[in-house]
Order: C-alpha cells, then structure tokens, then sequence
C-alpha cells in the first residue's frame, strides 16, 4: 500500500494491494482486519519516517528563527507525506481512524507553532490563525498540485510567505 500510494495511486483498494503484494485478497485480511487497519499501519510507517525530522532540536533561539527552522522543516516533512496524507485526506470522511488521525495531526501542527510563538502573539487570533494557514499542510499542497510548482519553487514560496507573516507580526 506504501508503494502504491507513493507511486501515485491514491486510492489502492484491497484487491489492488493483494495484487500488487503479490498475494491473495484473504491473504491481505489475514494480516488486516479492515482497511482501517491498513491505514494505520501505513500512518505508523509515515510517522515513523517524518518524526526524527519533526522532532530535532532547534538550532537558533529566537521565536521568529525557530518559526523560519520549522517552516523549512514542514517543507521536507510536507512534500514526504504528500501522497500518503491526500490518500487520507480522500478516505477519511469513510474511515473513523483517518478522520481520528487528521485531527490529531492539525493538533501536533498547530501545537508546535503555538510552542514557539511568544504570548503576544498567541493573544492575536487572527495573526496566530495566518501563521497556521501559512504553515499547513493545506499551503503546501496547493503549491505543489493546484499551482503545479516544482519543490524547490514551492519552497521558495512557502518561506517567503512565512516570512512575510513574520514581517507584519508584533511579538
């Protein structure tokens, strides 16, 4: 499944994994319950992928650099998950663990943003909310598919738009 979505195709049904595993449809059961477990599996391997990158300590101590250091994080990160997350992203109004997963991954992005920001800042909802648009997973996926940049463009415009938030904010 890990292939499949990766390389593009991102609504694997069950058959479509058994075939491309090489194995049996009740094979594929045998080791899955459901598809749901499926898709956790394949959300535990994506974390497991992502989280060393998610979780390296900061090498600068300002709010405004660390807020710069993340963004370039969620770059990598981001464009890693790409395929995985639009697969759930289409699943998940029929799939109680993805839509449970979703909202636990908004809570980590919006955590780790509310982690740095001062409390200024955070006492604004309105500039705290335009960093988090700025910084989501959303932004990044329309640069990269609706606008159809390539990585390194889609970089480029992802920070500068962090940092033009930065630029109008007070903290």
């Amino acid at each position: 499944m890990l292939d499949l979505v990766g390389n593009g195709d991102v609504q694997p049904s069950a058959a479509r994994v058994a075939e491309a595993a090489g194995v049996g449809l009740r094979t594929v059961f045998r080791h899955f319950d459901d598809m749901d477990s499926l898709y956790r599996e394949m959300s535990e391997a994506i974390e497991a992928r992502v989280l060393p990158v998610m979780l390296r300590p900061f090498t600068t101590s300002s709010w405004r650099e660390q807020l710069r250091e993340l963004a370039a994080r969620r770059c990598e990160v981001y464009e890693a998950i790409l395929p995985y997350r639009i697969t759930a992203s289409l699943k998940r109004f029929q799939s109680a663990f993805l839509m449970q997963d979703y909202r636990r991954m908004l809570r980590i992005e919006r955590s780790s943003i509310e982690a740095i920001l001062p409390p200024a800042l955070l006492a604004d909802p309105v500039q705290s909310n335009v960093l988090h648009m700025s910084l989501s997973f959303q932004c990044w996926r329309v640069l990269r598919h609706d606008q159809e940049l390539g990585v390194a463009e889609a970089r480029a415009v992802f920070l500068r738009l962090v940092d033009a938030v930065l630029e109008q904010s007070d903290g």
